[in-house]
């Protein structure tokens, strides 16, 4: 980013550089963190640190991800952050379902961009993750779509086309969009694909399904096809996840 004259002034005379901290850290639904260019933390807020167990936000201070995440977790959030400080290519309103240390579950639309020196050089990154906050079902703007809402629950196993589903709400496509970003504060597509993870959670944790079985049973055409979407999704692979949380 290149400052503008004013910018540049007021920056300069700024004593404090990390103005940003004491913001993020009044916000409890939103994670923040910066780390360094070997991917360790050097600043987050109040959120991550309890989301990682800890009372103090110094507990993770110069700390790499698969040292305050559980295994293998971790492992993948350290490998992803490697690609952006490697490649330079920022993850950008990513829908990703979080564990923490207790291994509670909670969906968050994740960004992360690479932070550059002056020089251009590649030196950290920064990132958000928000907290999905659903509104309830009282809410004007589930007029028209409410059905929709219930047939994609239903039919989470079947394809689902968002044109189709916003012909049943009497919605255009746009419309349907707009209104789908409104109350649940994703895409459409998003909520389709929460819908289908969330079934095959419950799947890997409460059944003896194979992975294969709850593939086809959520949707997908194949366990390739689904073990990639989880993965993307969770940060493990259905195996993975269902060793950790069937412990």
């Amino acid at each position: 980013m290149t400052l503008i004259p004013l910018q540049k002034e007021f920056f300069e005379q700024i004593s404090e550089p990390l103005i940003c901290e004491p913001l993020f850290d009044n916000l409890s639904d939103l994670v923040f963190f910066i780390k360094n260019e070997h991917g360790q933390y050097v600043m987050v807020n109040h959120a991550l640190a309890r989301r990682c167990g800890k009372s103090e936000k110094a507990e993770l201070i110069g700390k790499w991800p698969d040292e305050v995440y559980p295994s293998p977790l971790g492992a993948e959030y350290r490998s992803q952050d490697q690609h952006i400080l490697e490649g330079g290519k920022p993850i950008l309103n990513q829908l990703e379902m979080q564990i923490s240390s207790s291994l509670d579950l909670c969906w968050c639309i994740t960004t992360k961009v690479p932070l550059r020196n002056a020089q251009g050089k590649i030196m950290g990154l920064a990132g958000i993750s928000r907290d999905l906050e659903m509104q309830g079902s009282k809410n004007k703007d589930l007029e028209g779509i409410a059905e929709t809402i219930s047939y994609i629950k239903k039919n989470y196993n079947k394809p689902l086309l968002i044109d189709e589903l916003a012909k049943k709400a009497n919605l255009s496509s746009y419309q349907y969009e707009q209104r789908m970003q409104k109350i649940f504060k994703i895409t459409a597509g998003q909520f389709i694909q929460k819908t289908r993870i969330e079934m095959a959670l419950w799947q890997l944790r409460e059944s003896d399904m194979t992975i294969l079985d709850i593939a086809l049973d959520c949707g997908y055409a194949d366990q390739s096809a689904f073990s990639r979407q989880f993965k993307k999704t969770i940060g493990l692979s259905p195996a993975q996840y269902r060793k950790i949380i069937t412990k």
